[in-house]
């Protein structure tokens, strides 16, 4: 295996994209915040000083994703067709679960603007969180399912093994 981001001697560079085939890519990510329960308690009561957490979370998602390349060096530009960003409180594992699903018309993928949109709304609950839970863990980030591109489809599976 080869990384493909790296030239003969070791350097980084941009990939060429320039001769791959234009095809309908998709990829979902997810991840997770686990917090206590009393701070569970105060993003559905909307209780927290600092506003809508969910809504605010969403939407910075949203906004990561279509910022990737400015903050991975290596990711292209692309042209999104959408990104969706969901958020479910599970008040039995103390958790907020957020999944992203971005798809494009284009001749790379959107894994990374998937887990971009996770990595950031996850940071953007523990930001709007901190003041009422320091405890608070980010985590379980991954890639959940892409298709598309020469590669073709990717499920991860629930021991982490490829479908």
């Amino acid at each position: 295996m080869e990384f493909t981001h790296l030239n003969q001697k070791g350097e980084a560079y941009m990939v060429d994209v320039g001769d791959k085939q234009i095809s309908r890519r998709v990829a979902v990510a997810r991840g997770s915040v686990k917090m206590k329960q009393e701070t569970i308690d105060l993003i559905a009561s909307d209780g927290l000083a600092k506003g809508d957490v969910l809504a605010t979370a969403r939407v910075a998602g949203i906004m990561a994703a279509k910022k990737t390349p400015h903050l991975i060096p290596l990711c292209h530009p692309l042209n999104l067709g959408s990104v969706l960003v969901g958020l479910e409180l599970d008040r039995e594992r103390n958790q907020v679960d957020i999944e992203a699903r971005v798809s494009l018309v284009g001749q790379t993928g959107a894994e990374m603007e998937a887990l971009t949109a996770v990595s950031i709304a996850a940071l953007t609950i523990y930001d709007m969180c901190k003041g009422v839970d320091k405890d608070m863990v980010i985590g379980d980030i991954c890639l959940t399912r892409k298709s598309g591109g020469k590669s073709g489809t990717y499920i991860r599976q629930p021991d982490g093994q490829p479908k």
